[in-house]
């Protein structure tokens, strides 16, 4: 397929599903009658029963953050548990031991933030029941966790004179039942029908090309003798296991932990351009839509597109910029003797190409998702630079399922607040003023992740552990360390895989970030929304500002760049830009 019709395709997937999904999850979230709730409000209602709790009784913003932290820290213990001790839990038939203490934390912390971050191999270190009952249920829980976040902040724009702002628990519970898990149980069967693999059994015993050309022993190893460790030699096995139900979530999510340890690279986590393509969209798909979801339930459906365009314009040079860069071979490279036709093919699958993976690469990382189907760290310096940048934006071009609609909205504020500057008025938003605390509280959500990945990178840098690490020297293993911080304080889980992030430094240097770029930037984010829901609105004045034209969207955009940019442009430098530079120098001989 031609690379522009591939790309053109999969944004109108997305677009088409704007208004619709949009629409339904506003109903949702509203509490109105939707279809699903007949088939699942008993269980709904079960649950409520279950845990003890009041869907009705709306919490302030203090009770809806101690909600949520203390959820994230149940999930964490619970995790950490599975991960530790999974040698004893069923469902295990390779029998393979529990993670160690660094690796199980960092992974339980992983998943409770909506990160994904691997720094373990799944196929051959975690068992079924941790796949399972660990990964695919706090790719729900973490998923709908964020969309509450989100729509927690949009009631506080929308109510007025109240410190409600709806109840955390019956958020999640409604965002898990009646989105998450329908799409989710769709997206699953479609995947099964391509080809993706869905089954507890063993891993399954195959007789080599070799061996079946007559060299060495000949015919299938029995199941009964194969060792425990999959990647035996002498037994070569093929990893199975639940994989549709997993890679579903996963993506519709923005989770990114792939069944795999290739994730979407494997060809039964994702065996066609089908199959590639909507995932691809899959990332995109609920992050887009609930900007038309806040438009609706702040009352005002241009804000919604104003918010699509922003992101829009933003992603879809980047993403460009990506492919063309990897339709360029390495300039290093002898064309008498290498065939680069296809463009820069390291680290990329033949059957996917360079269009499906750059485009599934900007997806990945302009979301918080993070799933690859090819290795980053092999993409072209400029291309890798775009993925960085994505992700350095604060991942708010779409970003993930409610932390993508949170994190814009403070830049929103921020635009808002330099647009009243200008005007000599005080900055308002949807009829809310913005005062001192809410541009404070809006600032410390960006700051906080810009300094945990400068601080982080800095201290990896400069320590023994931290270079340790390394696997590539000068510019490319800066980017790598760069880019594994970046990664973690954003809640994106991808990774340039040239550097060893499963040692005790890593393990726990990026756990911490993984959480504290997850957890301090949702409590000023609620902080926010009970002040503007405590606040009347304004009447519209003649100097107040219209926040859905097309003169304030070039603001925000500009705003996000010119932060973004300027926060990271030094970094960028000593990786990427560098290496790029260097490349092509040495191309030309110049060095």
């Amino acid at each position: 397929m031609p690379p522009l019709i591939y790309i053109l395709l999969c944004l109108a997937i997305v677009g088409f599903s704007i208004k619709p999904l949009g629409l339904y999850m506003a109903h949702v979230y509203e509490g109105k009658a939707v279809w699903l709730e007949k088939p699942l409000g008993w269980l709904e209602r079960l649950i409520y029963r279950a845990i003890g709790i009041d869907p009705k009784q709306d919490m302030n913003w203090r009770g809806y953050a101690a909600a949520i932290l203390m959820l994230g820290l149940f999930g964490f213990l619970l995790l950490f548990a599975i991960f530790s001790g999974q040698a004893y839990l069923p469902l295990n038939p390779q029998k393979f031991d529990g993670l160690s203490a660094d690796t199980a934390f960092n992974a339980a912390m992983s998943f409770v933030t909506n990160t994904d971050w691997q720094s373990y191999s799944g196929e051959s270190q975690l068992s079924y029941f941790s796949q399972m009952m660990g990964c695919a249920v706090q790719n729900f829980v973490s998923a709908a966790t964020g969309m509450a976040v989100a729509v927690a902040l949009f009631r506080g724009l929308a109510r007025k004179q109240t410190s409600a702002l709806g109840n955390a628990y019956a958020d999640i519970v409604r965002g898990v039942l009646y989105i998450l898990l329908p799409l989710s149980l769709l997206f699953a069967f479609f995947l099964s029908s391509q080809g993706v693999v869905q089954t507890f059994g063993e891993y399954t015993a195959y007789q080599p090309i070799e061996r079946g050309l007559g060299i060495g022993d000949s015919g299938l190893e029995k199941k009964d003798a194969a060792p425990q460790s999959p990647t035996s030699n002498l037994h070569p096995l093929i990893a199975l296991g639940p994989v549709a139900s997993q890679a579903a979530i996963k993506m519709l999510g923005t989770n990114g932990g792939g069944f795999f340890n290739t994730n979407g690279a494997h060809p039964f986590e994702n065996p066609t351009p089908l199959s590639n393509l909507l995932q691809i969209a899959s990332l995109l798909l609920i992050s887009a839509a609930l900007t038309y979801t806040f438009g609706l339930m702040v009352g005002d459906r241009r804000q919604g597109w104003m918010l699509i365009a922003a992101m829009t314009v933003i992603f879809i040079p980047l993403m460009t910029m990506a492919v063309v860069n990897e339709h360029h071979a390495n300039p290093l490279f002898d064309k008498k003797i290498i065939d680069s036709s296809a463009g820069n093919m390291e680290g990329k699958e033949t059957r996917i190409g360079t269009t499906g993976s750059a485009l599934w690469a900007t997806a990945a990382t302009t979301t918080s998702g993070g799933p690859n189907n090819s290795a980053f760290d092999s993409f072209m310096p400029l291309g890798g630079l775009v993925l960085l940048l994505l992700m350095q934006f604060g991942e708010v071009i779409f970003g993930g399922v409610g932390s993508g609609m949170y994190c814009m909205l403070m830049l929103v504020f921020l635009t808002v607040f330099v647009g009243g500057l200008m005007v000599g008025r005080t900055p308002e938003y949807l009829g809310k003023k913005l005062g001192a605390f809410e541009i404070k509280m809006a600032s410390l959500a960006f700051l906080i992740p810009s300094a945990i990945i400068l601080i982080g990178t800095a201290i990896a840098v400069a320590s023994d552990a931290g270079k340790a690490g390394v696997f590539n020297p000068g510019a490319q293993g800066f980017s790598e360390i760069l880019y594994a911080f970046t990664s973690a304080a954003n809640n994106n889980g991808s990774a340039f895989g040239g550097l060893n992030s499963s040692a005790p430094f890593y393990n726990i240097a990026l756990g911490i970030a993984m959480f504290l770029g997850r957890y301090w930037v949702i409590v000023p984010v609620l902080a926010i929304a009970g002040s503007l829901s405590a606040k009347n609105t304004v009447p519209t004045s003649a100097g107040t500002m219209p926040t859905h034209t097309p003169l304030f969207t070039a603001m925000l955009i500009g705003v996000i760049i010119l932060i973004g940019v300027l926060t990271f442009i030094p970094a960028l430098a000593l990786g990427p830009i560098v290496e790029h530079m260097h490349l092509y120098h040495v191309a030309k001989g110049v060095l």
